[in-house]
């Protein structure tokens, strides 16, 4: 890869400023280098250099037979109306042409720190420092089948590590640690300066760690995994892949559902706390959605969507569950409209936090590159009509969201890994691909996964892993670049008005670098919008005014669409409110009754002891009556002789001669 000197970012007009320093105008000594530019590059120079500062060529021509003096007046009248911001440009483009180097001799004329960059334009010829962000330049870079493509403005920016990388190119960073176990389908996510990795599937084995990689020093740690409150040893967790890892709560990973040896039912949540370094399963509640891997997670607020994959079974799933993280509940979706076919290893994001994008994925004998939104708030599916380069299909892929621009890298195809690194603006549905990777690389691979995280205020892209054949734990940078604060159009202009840099000074330089033919004889060219223009002020203008009378609308439907959610939380609190008071005053009862159901009980008790008392007692009663009516019988038998006796006694000599009574005799 070629080595170049750049600025980091320097915009216009200092660049241009810079450039006509270095080339000796601008009042500046000329520089001895400038001695070789040729005659017609000198003049063309000296053509925009006056275009660039002073405008278009109003001096008449000059009489003198001097030809220097012609030469220049017929480079400068040659421009025409020509555009002060296009001259500043093409004036910097030809000498990056040529002197490469022009920068790095030019330091002593501006302020602005040199670096060094690695630049991937084309490895056989001299590298090319880019233009700055303020007015990006159309390039033309060869492909492998060897056409031309569009590539976006890149600038060469510094890096505290060491390295050096262009805007929308992949490097690799200076990873000087040890790397974790090559992988792929497994989890990632950023909290902090830290990137983790967990699980994965390296040779058919499911694995369970879990890796962290420092974003500013680029070294890799094994994450100690500690026992939680209680137990003598750390709970084990099962080794798993093609699951879902998101960041929560700024101290704590959620792993949701993946593939494993011992599958449950359901979907399993768990989670990783950072700050005791334990894992525990979360509790949730509701229609648990059945187990899965391959599917899509997408944090939506302070809901999880989860959408498709493939069950235990091998059966593929279309289904759209959400998890509330508040109340922890799952909740199965009825959606309208037409949804997605069943797919796994698919790419979901959100966008504008209400819709939700899946693209690509595949079934087991096809790939997709289609795309599907879903409205979060009418729960109906869409799929709308993709512009530019559309993606070939593929599936295992990996995406990241950078505003509204979403990057996908990777996946494949069933025959080979896919190449390119593409991009969509979620607003337009366009794509653009954004640079292609060479060879057998760890960037074309399927499982790879995808984070967004900030280093020294910037966004960058970083990926790691993945399968091509073989397994990777290789991690790649990318810099999305920044789009410009000023807006280019596509224009058509006829090949004729081309030519009036050609004519300024007759330079046999070839142009056609710098311009695409059509097949219509027409030039298609990339072009800065024209400050001084009316029309497309007023063009800008009126598009902007109905972008903001739009978005203006939007946000007053969001606004009610607030209001009425507060107002219906509020109700739902004060019917809590209700609800608590009156299960407050039905547990006091409750504990009344409770109160007199003890002191019935034990007045119970009490009767059931005097009632045993009073049994024993009657029982003791009814054997004195018995003894007492044997001794009633005893004391009348008793009488009776002692009766008998008296009478036997007073009868005398007349008892002997007469005879008893009739009771007598009965009772003798």
């Amino acid at each position: 890869m070629a080595m170049a000197r750049g600025s980091s970012g320097l915009a216009y007009p200092e660049r241009f400023h810079a450039a006509a320093a270095y080339a000796g105008f601008d009042g500046s000594p000329p520089d001895p280098y400038s001695s070789k530019f040729s005659n017609e590059v000198a003049l063309l120079l000296f053509a925009l250099y006056q275009q660039a500062i002073v405008g278009p060529c109003k001096i008449p021509k000059p009489r003198s037979w001097s030809p220097v003096e012609q030469s220049k007046w017929t480079s400068w009248n040659g421009l025409g109306n020509m555009a002060s911001t296009e001259a500043m440009r093409l004036f910097i483009k030809i000498i990056e042409e040529e002197d490469p180097g022009w920068y790095f001799r030019a330091s002593n004329f501006v302020s602005e720190p040199v670096i060094d960059g690695d630049m991937n334009h084309n490895p056989k010829s001299e590298p090319i420092i880019e233009n700055g962000n303020a007015f990006p330049e159309t390039k033309t870079i060869p492909t492998e089948n060897g056409n031309l493509s569009d590539a976006r403005d890149k600038d060469v920016v510094s890096e505290s590590f060491g390295a050096v990388s262009v805007y929308d190119q992949w490097v690799s960073p200076p990873v000087s640690s040890p790397r974790p176990r090559a992988r792929y389908e497994h989890g990632a996510a950023v909290i902090d300066d830290k990137m983790y990795i967990f699980g994965g599937n390296y040779n058919g084995r499911y694995l369970s760690d879990l890796q962290a990689l420092d974003l500013k020093s680029w070294t890799w740690s094994r994450v100690e995994v500690k026992a939680a409150g209680g137990e003598a040893s750390p709970v084990p967790v099962a080794p798993l892949a093609g699951h879902s890892l998101v960041p929560w709560e700024g101290t704590k990973l959620l792993s949701i559902g993946g593939h494993m040896r011992n599958p449950s039912e359901s979907v399993q949540v768990m989670v990783f706390d950072l700050q005791l370094h334990t894992w525990s399963t979360l509790k949730t509640y509701g229609k648990t959605p059945v187990s899965r891997g391959g599917h899509s997670v997408t944090l939506v607020g302070t809901s999880l969507v989860l959408f498709g994959g493939q069950d235990a079974d091998r059966s593929l799933l279309n289904d759209l569950h959400i998890l509330n993280l508040e109340t922890m509940a799952w909740d199965e979706v009825d959606t309208l409209g037409m949804p997605p076919s069943p797919r796994s290893d698919h790419a979901a994001t959100i966008h504008a936090e209400r819709y939700l994008l899946v693209f690509g994925g595949g079934s087991h004998t096809a790939c997709f590159n289609d795309l599907h939104v879903l409205d979060l708030q009418t729960m109906e599916w869409s799929r709308p009509t993709q512009q530019g380069e559309i993606p070939s299909p593929r599936a295992g892929h990996a995406g990241v969201a950078v505003g509204e621009n979403w990057f996908i890298v990777g996946g494949g195809n069933n025959k080979s890994g896919v190449s390119e690194t593409v991009v969509l603006n979620m607003s337009t549905l366009a794509w653009s691909v954004v640079t292609t990777v060479q060879g057998h690389v760890p960037l074309a691979t399927e499982g790879l996964s995808l984070v967004l995280c900030s280093y020294n205020g910037e966004d960058i892209v970083v990926s790691f892993g993945g399968y091509n054949g073989r397994y990777n734990n290789e991690v790649s940078v990318l810099k999305p670049s920044h789009k410009s604060t000023l807006q280019s159009k596509v224009i058509e202009t006829p090949a004729d008005s081309v030519s009036a840099v050609h004519n300024a000074t007759n330079a046999t330089r070839d142009m056609e670098s710098e311009y695409g033919m059509g097949q219509d004889g027409k030039i298609t060219e990339i072009v800065m919008d024209n400050i001084e223009s009316e029309p497309t002020v007023n063009k800008v203008e009126e598009t902007s005014e109905c972008l903001l009378a739009a978005l203006k609308a939007e946000k007053e439907e969001l606004e009610s669409s607030l209001s009425k959610e507060k107002l219906q939380t509020l109700q739902l609190k004060q019917d809590l409110t209700d609800a608590e008071a009156h299960n407050s005053d039905l547990y006091k009862e409750l504990q009344a009754v409770r109160g007199q159901l003890a002191a019935e009980q034990s007045s119970c008790f009490k009767l059931e002891v005097d009632v045993a008392e009073l049994r024993q007692k009657l029982q003791g009663m009814e054997t004195l009556q018995k003894e007492l009516e044997l001794l009633r019988r005893q004391k009348a038998a008793s009488e009776q002789a002692l009766s008998a006796k008296q009478r036997q006694r007073s009868g005398g000599v007349w008892g002997w001669l007469a005879p008893p009574p009739p009771s007598q005799r009965d009772d003798a």
